[in-house]
C-alpha cells in the first residue's frame, strides 16, 4: 500500500503585537487600553463635575445675590411693620383712655351729643340721638327739661359703646361713636386716612 505521505503544513509563529493593534494582546498592549479608558473616563467624570460645579456655584450665587439685596434695604419692611404696630399700639390706648374717660366722667356723652348736634345742617328735621341705654338716662336728664319740647328724640341702642352716639335726620347722619371720632384722631396724627 502505498500511502501518499501527505507534507506537514508549515506552521508560522502567530503575530503577537504588532504596531497596528491586530494580534494577540500583549500585557502592554492591555495596560495601554486600560490607561486610554482611564483617560477617556476621567475626562468625561471632569467635565461633568465642573458642569455640575458651575451650576451650584450659579445658584449660589443668585442665593447671595437675593441676601444682599435684602441687605441693602433692611428697615424699608421694617419701617412700615413698626408704623403699622404703632398705630395699633395708638388706637388700643386711646380705646382704654376712652373707656377710662367714661368710667370717671359719664357726662363726658353730653359734650359729644353737643358737638354731634352742631355739625347738622340748621334747617334739619327729626332729629334723632342713638345713645347706649345708660347714657340715654344720663342725657335726658341733663339736656331735656320738663317744660320744653325737646328739639330731637332720643332712641337707646344698646350696640353703641358708652361715651359715643349717631344723630340721624331726615337727610344726614353723624356718626360720633367711640370707634369713628378714634379714626379720626389716629387719621389726624398719622396724616392720612385710615379706616
Amino acid at each position: 500500500m502505498s500511502e501518499k505521505t501527505a507534507e506537514p503544513a508549515r506552521w508560522d509563529v502567530p503575530v503577537i503585537d504588532t504596531e497596528s493593534g491586530d494580534g494577540y494582546l500583549t500585557a502592554g498592549r492591555l495596560e495601554e487600553l486600560q490607561r486610554q479608558a482611564y483617560d477617556e473616563a476621567f475626562q468625561k467624570g471632569h467635565a461633568e463635575g465642573l458642569a455640575a460645579g458651575e451650576s451650584e456655584v450659579k445658584a449660589r450665587a443668585e442665593r447671595y445675590n437675593a441676601l444682599l439685596k435684602g441687605l441693602a434695604h433692611p428697615f424699608d419692611e421694617l419701617d412700615e411693620q413698626i408704623e403699622k404696630q404703632l398705630v395699633e399700639l395708638a388706637m388700643a390706648v386711646a380705646r382704654q383712655l376712652f373707656r377710662r374717660e367714661i368710667r370717671i366722667d359719664p357726662s363726658h356723652i353730653i359734650g359729644v351729643v353737643r358737638e354731634a348736634i352742631q355739625l347738622l345742617p340748621a334747617a334739619s328735621r327729626n332729629v334723632r340721638l342713638h345713645l347706649h341705654p345708660d347714657d340715654a338716662a344720663l342725657v335726658r336728664e341733663s339736656l331735656v327739661s320738663a317744660d320744653e319740647d325737646p328739639a330731637w328724640s332720643i332712641a337707646e341702642d344698646p350696640l353703641i359703646s358708652r361715651g359715643g352716639c349717631t344723630v340721624t335726620t331726615d337727610n344726614s347722619r353723624i356718626d360720633a361713636t367711640n370707634e369713628a371720632r378714634l379714626q379720626a384722631a389716629i387719621a389726624a396724627i398719622s396724616g392720612n386716612e385710615r379706616k
